[in-house]
């Protein structure tokens, strides 16, 4: 667990804590749970997908976390309407929250970069409730966003997921193969190999925020880009009444969103599995610069072999850049990132799909050998949004 961890314990105790993590696997609930316990926060409520409670090894632990079923496949607008309005009573009335802005498991691999605004905009409804009723401010209890960035050397579910997303993507031009991991005794198959053997797992805490996106500190005061304080009840004012503005809460929502995807490319801490995944798959589309993405996918065996000299060559140009990048503070880095680069190369080989049925990328003598497209695509998009491509 990395990141603002005290920073989140202070907020925990001086306002309402709504933390939105990035969203891969089902695991993630677990584990989220788990380091919430870890940092001794209060408790959480969940928003969990109605999915997680069909398998029954998901559906012990989160029913042990507290969670409630979100049924994302209704669109009944009173059921919409009642889910957020649960949100918002629960928020207003102080109840820590988690749910995942993204909706869904990202399907490509990356870090979201749409999000969902109906829970989103539950947060922002609270707080501009709470200056509504509050009579003095000693019952003013900001609302604060935190997000969070997960990162798996691996994810149990990748092969379906991608599967899901090329099938959506490219329709005629992808062929779709059955699904897996959907029974509790593979799922319970998994985890029991995943934690006696164990890979890393890393959840880093991004700064709190307020309603607006704007960086709160450790008491919850807001300050501005320039490090001017800011008054958030000031957001909701017009004539100097505090009003109800559908128009003007949807636009706080759209730049709260996109506050929270810059926080995540920002908090997520890049794995060796990543950068060699998306080294290879870079590598691949540069040697067939005439084929698009699908035709790529279906490359013959022969031509999914790449030199392991000039894979460490771009390697290490694409770490390079990445350092500078993190130096602005734009992105975090795994320790294991700073080895020498065989090292690194050789730490993502070995973990890269680890538990997969074949693992997408591995090292024979002087060549690397791709054995999944699919799956190698998967964790090449971890890297996307860096502007790396310019770079290989």
């Amino acid at each position: 667990v990395f990141g603002e961890t005290d920073h989140i314990r202070d907020l925990a105790k001086k306002g309402t804590v709504v933390m939105v993590p990035t969203h891969f696997s089902n695991l993630d609930s677990i584990l989220i749970g788990w380091a919430i316990q870890f940092l001794g926060l209060p408790p959480f409520i969940y928003g969990a997908g109605l999915n997680l409670f069909n398998i029954k090894i998901l559906a012990y632990f989160m029913n042990s976390l507290g969670a409630y079923k979100v049924d994302r496949r209704k669109k009944n607008p009173i059921y919409l309407e009642t889910l957020k309005t649960y949100s918002r009573s629960a928020i207003k009335r102080g109840c820590h929250s988690l749910f995942f802005p993204g909706g869904t498991r990202s399907r490509s691999g990356q870090i979201e970069s749409n999000l969902r605004t109906g829970l989103l905009s539950t947060a922002i409804e609270a707080q501009r409730e709470i200056y509504q009723t509050a009579t003095k401010d000693g019952e003013i209890r900001k609302v604060f966003i935190v997000p969070v960035a997960i990162n798996y050397h691996f994810t149990l579910e990748a092969p379906s997921l991608i599967r899901d997303h090329l099938k959506a993507t490219g329709r005629e031009r992808y062929y779709v193969e059955a699904d897996e991991f959907s029974t509790s005794y593979k799922l319970g198959t998994f985890m029991f190999k995943f934690f006696a053997k164990g890979s890393d797992i890393s959840v880093n805490i991004g700064r709190g925020m307020d309603i607006l996106g704007n960086y709160v500190d450790d008491e919850g005061k807001s300050f501005d880009k320039n490090g001017n304080p800011i008054h958030v009840r000031d957001y909701f004012l017009r004539d100097k009444q505090i009003t109800v503005d559908s128009q003007r809460e949807k636009e706080y929502v759209r730049v709260l969103g996109k506050r929270i995807i810059e926080e995540y490319h920002k908090y997520n801490r890049v794995f060796a599995s990543h950068l060699v995944a998306y080294t290879a798959f870079k590598m691949l589309e540069r040697k067939n610069p005439k084929l698009d993405l699908y035709s790529v996918l279906r490359l013959p065996d022969e031509d999914l072999v790449l030199d392991y000299e000039k894979f460490k060559e771009h390697f290490k140009k694409l770490r390079s850049r990445l350092e500078k990048i993190h130096k602005k503070g734009l992105v975090d880095m795994a320790d294991h990132m700073k080895e020498k680069a065989t090292d690194a190369i050789e730490h993502g080989l070995q973990n890269v799909g680890l538990y997969h049925d074949q693992r997408p990328l591995i090292k024979k003598k002087d060549k690397i050998i791709v054995q999944d497209t699919n799956t190698l695509y998967y964790y090449h998009n971890r890297m996307n949004g860096y502007g790396l491509e310019k770079y290989i």
